[in-house]
């Protein structure tokens, strides 16, 4: 980074300081929250490997994917959906509050990722109808960062949404796969790679993630990672 890029990073800084986003405070280590509520995101270390759903202890195979197998072959959701992570997701992904979607992306991209990185990196699309009235894909949003991050390209339009959809937030789990089934489709082109992950914000039942890998698994895919923010965690798995 040159020198007056970073003389005008640390003047911006100045007259626009970092500010905590849940309770006011100054911002710490160069994000808009204070160590105080950095430290009170709920990180998710207990957990089940294969799809990320928060136990008392880890395990390589929850009791619901034991029972039911996922169509992905390995998850990543570094945080569980809780407070005060909850506040901040909303505010990010209803709210149009963009900073604090930077925030959750910067906490995300500070983490180690994966040791078996992918070699593409494709955010779950919104349909177009829904894209024009949020005005942006809050998957992508923190696809970008990572990708940066990680050395890892991120593509968006590879991997669409074919049809509109009901926002999942409203259903139960079954009816969660039955809204997302055949919902996504990959365009046709330049032969997928072997590895790739697939990328949400949060994931709750799976059914969203579950369609899209089954998407790229005919597409060609060998093998699809799913990543989230974070995990809900509910007490089972269904899609």
């Amino acid at each position: 980074m040159d020198a007056p890029l970073q003389a005008w990073r640390r003047l911006n800084r100045w007259l626009l300081p970092w500010r905590c986003l849940l309770c006011g405070d100054a911002g710490a280590d160069g994000l808009d929250l204070c160590a105080a509520c950095a430290a009170e995101l709920p990180r998710n270390t207990r957990c089940c490997a294969r799809c990320a759903l928060p136990l008392a202890s880890p395990a390589a195979m929850c009791g619901a994917c034991q029972r039911r197998p996922p169509p992905w072959d390995a998850a990543w959701a570094p945080f569980r959906y809780g407070w005060p992570l909850d506040r901040l997701e909303a505010r990010f992904k209803f709210g149009r509050d963009l900073a604090a979607g930077r925030a959750l992306a910067e906490l995300w991209r500070r983490l180690p990722s994966p040791t078996e990185r992918p070699a593409l990196i494709l955010p779950v699309p919104l349909h177009r109808a829904r894209l024009r009235q949020r005005g942006y894909n809050q998957a992508l949003e923190l696809a970008r960062p990572l990708g940066r991050a990680f050395g890892v390209p991120v593509r968006h339009g590879l991997l669409v949404r074919a049809r509109a959809t009901a926002a999942q937030s409203e259903l139960d789990a079954a009816a969660r796969r039955r809204n997302v089934r055949g919902a996504f489709a990959v365009r046709t082109g330049p032969a997928l790679p072997s590895h790739v992950a697939v990328l949400d914000d949060v994931m709750t039942t799976g059914a969203t993630l579950a369609e899209c890998v089954r998407a790229l698994k005919r597409a060609g895919a060998q093998r699809v990672d799913v990543w989230a923010l974070a995990r809900a965690p509910t007490p089972g798995r269904s899609g």
